[in-house]
Parts: structure tokens; sequence; C-alpha cells
């Protein structure tokens, strides 16, 4: 497969200013080396400086495809006065949020609490010991209307540490310590988990209740595509098939997937998902795309065409992951971060518009498509039936106020607006022509784009985005079949185990770089890894394990999870902190409480604690796996709409997991059919195994009830187990599909199961 080449050089221009943020490898970090501001990046140096010279610090978190980050560091940060400013009066970090997760939570928890609201860029005023005493996020560099600017909240604020300095440090301290009491998530002393039936109908009739019914999604705008609200739905119905509530989840899933497919949130030339719809009817997109929405997305679509055996599903998941092989991966087999919303037009320009690389104008569309379609009503171009089916219209189709800065004026973003039947009636022109003229067009829009100025490519690599995007070419090549995605999921296996795990420490890194020559990159001291990290990983190794029955990913996954035990788990009450609690500059334990753009790694981490309690026979990760569902008792019971992927996890524990065992060897043709069979269904509740002559050494010796299991008569042969009971042994891969499909195990042997 093809790997990414977008991006941008470093400039040979000299520059005016250089800080020590040159020397960083995180891509949004660099794009601040050369402001007149004296930065720091978050760590030992910074604080000591603070801590010498008395002063307070200035911290401000963002990421490199952030639209008003880019503005602020534009308007502010490049200004030579706010520069001498802040380098006078403050220590200056900045913070990648992507990098540091842990501190951008701590401080956000804090914004949010004292202003209302949140987001990106983040600006934090802390005294010297890390506690944090004001908060906003993006200010202009002047006053504007009722906003203060940047240069008034920067004097006041020096006003107040020289003047009011106490009363300034104990508001911070009684905040912190309100948060501490506010954010703390702990199951009481042999508290159970809710009731999975009754949390699962909650979360569906809250989904229900913000359901958008006419193009899906959950709310009118702006629309984001909520993989995990939609992965809960499947599995809602999955185990309630035969009510109306069951059917209406399903409904509510597929109808979302369909609309935002056939939406312009999809990339119709160039594949892939934008961020999110600023409009009711998945139209107009902020343009940005993030590696985690695609790794989301294609689990869920391949799940789509599991459940509704429809075509089109599968096509929009392949899709997906063409195009993160071709413009996310690196050669090493990582993968990077995001592509920016903004980029130079093609009319040239210093300033970069929001979605220049993706739109069109009619002219462009009607210059590449001029040639008349044979037999079409009216003489039609492919132009013209293009357009048709598009959207595209002459004066651009979108509306002013999805256009609040002027910068889609006369542009069109293609939504597909008819059926392929409907345009083909429209035009007098076979179906099959219609497919194939607008597959062409699509190629020659693809060429033109290669030609237009990139966006800006985050080439830095995540452990945690990679364990997510590990899941999706393992499952979406599971489900099709497709060997060439198993190879690529593999790939990122290894390159998880060579640049993101220091095997010395037994530590999952955070990040790592793309150098200046393509190479792999580390910083010193790296960073090490957080809960999503190992959580997201341990989750994708297993969804490796079962496309490829290749034992040392289930191997490394339990070598894993013993790691963040050790490093995480909370002895006291249940669940896991996001951070190492040893770190003792991050000033707030907290736990993830939300399923939101990521699942949270609580949720994550549930469903892989009983995973593996299956692969190991270890049942203390089963009853760690309630614990944690316990912590969030409260939560799961009042708000589980906030934890759709958690309740997920309570509802595997009620309904308990199917071992399905195959005993065969693994690349013969009846172990395979038997294989295809599984990965045909969406089974949410689940763990799949080969037992062939590697494997019979890890697996018996972890579960010896797999021991008395074996091919039947040299054929391939599969039990499917529940509840300590097996099926009798099954060879045909339909009766074996039959067997999973019931619900139920067919025909029972009293022998004892796993």
């Amino acid at each position: 497969m093809s790997m990414a080449s977008g991006g941008e050089g470093p400039s040979s221009s000299p520059h005016k200013h250089t800080n020590r943020l040159a020397k960083e490898r995180s891509p949004y970090l660099l794009q601040h080396a050369h402001n007149p501001v004296d930065w720091y990046p978050w760590g030992q140096d910074a604080f000591d400086k603070a801590k010498n010279e008395d002063k307070p610090i200035f911290l401000s978190v963002g990421y490199s495809t952030c639209h008003w980050c880019h503005v602020m560091e534009r308007e502010s940060f490049e200004d030579e006065e706010i520069g001498k400013i802040l380098s006078e009066n403050f220590v200056c970090i900045k913070v990648d949020r992507e990098e540091r997760p842990d501190v951008d939570k701590v401080y956000m928890t804090f914004v949010q609490a004292t202003s209302g609201g949140g987001g990106w860029p983040m600006s934090v005023w802390l005294t010297p010991d890390l506690r944090p005493f004001i908060g906003g996020t993006y200010f202009p560099p002047r006053d504007h209307v009722r906003r203060p600017g940047l240069i008034t909240v920067l004097t006041r604020i020096t006003d107040q540490w020289q003047n009011n300095r106490p009363n300034v440090e104990s508001s911070g301290e009684r905040i912190l310590e309100a948060l501490k009491k506010g954010t703390a998530v702990a199951a009481n002393p042999g508290e159970s988990p809710p009731l999975a039936p009754d949390v699962a109908n909650r979360c569906f009739q809250q989904l229900a209740h913000s359901y958008e019914e006419e193009y899906g999604g959950f709310r009118d705008a702006p629309k984001f595509p909520t993989p995990v609200n939609l992965m809960f739905l499947m599995s809602y119905w999955s185990v309630n098939r035969s009510t109306s509530e069951g059917v209406e989840a399903l409904q509510m899933a597929l109808h979302t997937l369909r609309m935002m497919a056939l939406g312009g949130i999809h990339d119709h030339v160039a594949q892939g998902f934008h961020r999110y719809s600023t409009d009711s009817s998945w139209h107009v997109p902020h343009f940005e795309k993030m590696l985690y929405d695609q790794a989301q997305l294609a689990v869920a679509y391949i799940t789509a065409s599991q459940v509704s055996g429809e075509q089109l599903f599968a096509d929009v998941a392949k899709d997906i992951l063409v195009y993160v092989s071709r413009d996310l991966s690196d050669k090493s087999g990582g993968f990077y971060s995001a592509e920016d919303a903004d980029s130079v037009p093609v009319s040239g320009g210093p300033e970069k518009r929001e979605g220049a690389f993706c739109v069109w104008t009619a002219s462009e569309v009607r210059e590449l498509l001029p040639d008349v379609v044979e037999g079409a009503t009216g003489s039609a171009t492919k132009a013209d039936i293009f357009m048709h089916h598009y959207g595209v219209k002459e004066q651009g189709n979108v509306d002013l106020e999805q256009d609040p800065h002027g910068e889609l004026q006369g542009q069109n973003v293609l939504i597909v607006r008819y059926s392929v039947e409907l345009t083909a009636a429209r035009f007098g022109v076979s179906v099959e022509k219609v497919n194939e003229l607008l597959a062409s067009a699509r190629g020659k829009m693809a060429e033109v784009r290669k030609s237009r100025p990139r966006p800006h490519l985050d080439t830095k690599m995540l452990a945690s985005w990679n364990g997510l995007m590990l899941s999706a070419f393992a499952r979406v090549g599971a489900v099709l079949g497709d060997k060439a995605l198993l190879e690529r999921a593999v790939q990122a296996g290894k390159f998880l185990k060579e640049h993101l795990w220091d095997a010395e420490r037994e530590t999952i890194l955070r990040s790592c770089y793309r150098g200046d020559q393509m190479e792999v990159e580390q910083i010193s001291p790296p960073i090490s890894g957080f809960l999503d990290d190992y959580s997201f990983v341990i989750c994708g190794l297993l969804d490796l394990y079962e496309a490829t029955l290749q034992l040392e990913w289930l191997q490394w996954a339990e070598e894993l999870q013993l790691r963040q035990d050790g490093l995480f788990w909370d002895e006291q009450g249940g669940g896991y902190f996001c951070s190492d609690p040893s770190d003792s500059t991050v000033l707030l334990q907290l736990k993830e409480d939300q399923d939101g753009a990521e699942p949270s790694a609580n949720s994550v981490s549930a469903s892989n604690l009983l995973r593996l309690s299956h692969y190991t026979g270890r049942q203390e990760w089963l009853q760690r796996s309630q614990q944690l569902l316990a912590a969030f008792s409260d939560r799961l019971t009042r708000v589980p709409i906030a934890l759709p992927e958690m309740v997920r996890a309570l509802m595997a524990q009620h309904y308990t997991l199917k071992q399905i065992v195959i005993c065969g060897q693994r690349d013969a043709p009846d172990t395979a059919s038997l294989l295809a069979a599984v990965s045909s269904l969406f089974l949410p509740h689940k763990v799949l195994m080969l037992l062939d002559d590697d494997a019979e050494s890890f697996l018996c010796q972890r579960v010896p009830a797999l021991s008395s299991m074996s091919q039947q008569g040299g054929a391939a042969t599969a039990y499917v187990c529940q509840d300590f009971t097996c099926t009798l042994p099954v060879t045909d891969p339909q009766e074996l599909r039959r067997v999973l499909l019931d619900g139920h195990t067919a025909i029972q042997t009293d022998e004892s199961s796993i």
C-alpha cells in the first residue's frame, strides 16, 4: 500500500525569532518555534524558572489542526508587543494536548468549572507550583466589543499577582480542592455494577430522545459522527432483535451511517471523513480529518455491513482505510494524527482558507467533464450528470450561515442528492453507465486535487490512536477476508512494538514523530504512555489476534494489561486513573467519565479485562472489570448516554461472552471457512480462539478445559461454549453460522467448559 507524502517541509527563510520549541518534535509546538515569545515545553526547566524568578506561569494548550489555535498564534503570539509582555512577566509554557492529555484534562476541568465553557486554544495562568488561578480559551489580541483583549488580561493578572497575591492563590487553592472532591469516581466497598438491561434501556431512551429523524445523528447542528453511540445502538439491537426498541435502535444507527456516507462530511473524491458537520444535513463540514474518527467510523461501517448485509457500508469502511493508507500512513507502519482544515487556495495568496483543498466551483467541474454523454437526454454532458447527482450549483451550494467568514463563496461541497437510479432516470441512461461516469469523474477530480496546495499534516504518531486504527484494519480485514488489510494491521502491530514500546522499562511510549529524513524519531526523554495508550493498544491487539490468530499479539496484550494494572489501577475506589498517580506535576487524579470523540479508556478497559479473562483464565480480571463498572455505577445509572461504550461492556458482562474455539491448522482452507462464518456475523459478546500446535501450550495451560477439544475426523472443528456448556463439535460453516445466530447453543453436552 502506498504511504503518505503530504505535509510541509522545513522553511528555508531565516527567522527573526527562534525559541526553545524549535528543539521539539510535535508539529504543534514547532508551529510556535519562531514566535517572539520565550516559550518552554512542559517540564522541569520551566517549573524551576517560575520558582526561581517567582513568576506566574502562562500555560497555552492546543493542537496542530485547531483553527482558533492558528488564529490566536497569528494575532497574538506573533505580535512583538504581546511577546514582550508575556516573556517579561510570565514563564510561558506551550503544550500539545495530544502529546500531554493528562495536563490538558486537569486544566480543562478547571477552565470548565470556572468559566462554564471550554475548548482550544486553552489559556490558563498558574502559580509556580502549577496551581491554576485564572483560565479561559481564545482571547483576541486587543479589546474587542465586550471581550477583553489578551494585553488587557495580561496587564490585570500582572497587577493582581503583584498587589493581591494571597487572594489570587487562595481562590485557586479553594477551586482545586472543590475539583478534587467533585471529580472523584469510586465504588463503595462491596458495591456491584448496576443492572445491565435497565442501564441499556435508559441509554437507548436517552439517545432516542436526542435523535434527529430526518438526517440521523443526535442533535440539530453542529452534528458529530459519534461512533460510540452507533456501536451501542447496534449492540443494543443484537440482544433486543424481537422488540420494537431493538428495531428502532438499529434503524437509528443505519440511517445515521447512510446519511453521513451520502453527506459532505464524507470526502467523495479522496475518501475519509471530516471532523463534523456545521449543519443538520451532514452537508458543510469542518474540514479537518482526525485519525481517531477514521478508525472508529471504519469499525462502525463494517459492523453495519455485518448487520444489514448492505454493500454500501462495506464499501465505505474500505474507502476509509484507502484514505488512511494513502494519506495518514508512515512507511514504518505507524499512522499520523490528522490533516488540517485550512490550506492555501488554488488562486494563491498568503491566507489559508477552510476547505480550500476540498471544494469545487461549477466552472471547474464543467471544464474537467466537458464530454457529451451518448444517448443522454438533452445532450447532457458528464458535468451535467455529475453536478445534478452531487448538488453542484453555478453560484455555489454553501448557505451563508454555514460560511460566516465568506471562505466558501461560489464553492461547492459535494453531497449525494439523488440515488443512482433517479439520476439515471433523469438523464435517460443506464444505472451502470451512471456508476461508471461518477467513478471516473471522481478519479479525475482526485488527480486535480493532487496538484492543489495540501493542508498541513500532523505527522505525530500516538500510541492510543494507532491502537484504534489497528482495531479498524484488523476488524475490517477479518470481515472482508482481505489479506492486504490484515497485512497492514500486522505492520501496525509491529510498528507499535518497535517504536512505541520500551521493553526495558516495560512502558508504552505516548508518541513518536516523523523526522526531516522521513525516519521515525523520538524525543528525549520520551513521554510515557497514559491509560488510553494502554487500553486502546490492548483492544487493538485483541482484535488483531482474532483477525490473524497469531498468538504473539494475545501474549503481548496480556503483558500490557498487567502493566496497566500496576500503573493506573485505583486500589481504593476501583477503576483506572487517566495518568500515573505518582506524577506530582499532575494535580488532579482523574478518571475520564465520558465516551466522546474517543471512547473513555475505562470503558475500553472494562471490555479488555472481560475478553482477557476468557483468554487467560484470570478470574481476577473478571472481578476487576466488575469493580470498574461499579465505580462508574452512579453515572451509568443516571446518564448512560455519557458512557455508551461502557454500557456495551456492562451488557457484555451481563450476557456473558461466547467462546468460539476452532481446532484446526491456521492456514488450512477448512479452518478459513469456519473463521469466515464467524467473521460474517456481528457478535458483540464473543471471544474467538484457534487451537493449533502453536496455541495449545499457551491457551491450554491457562484454560485447561480447552485441552479436551480436538479436530473431528481430521477436519477443522468449532466448539461454541457459554456458561460452562459447549455445543457438540461443528465442522460445517453453515451449521456454525446457525448455532451462532441462535443466540443459544444448539445441542449441549455436559462437558465442562471455560
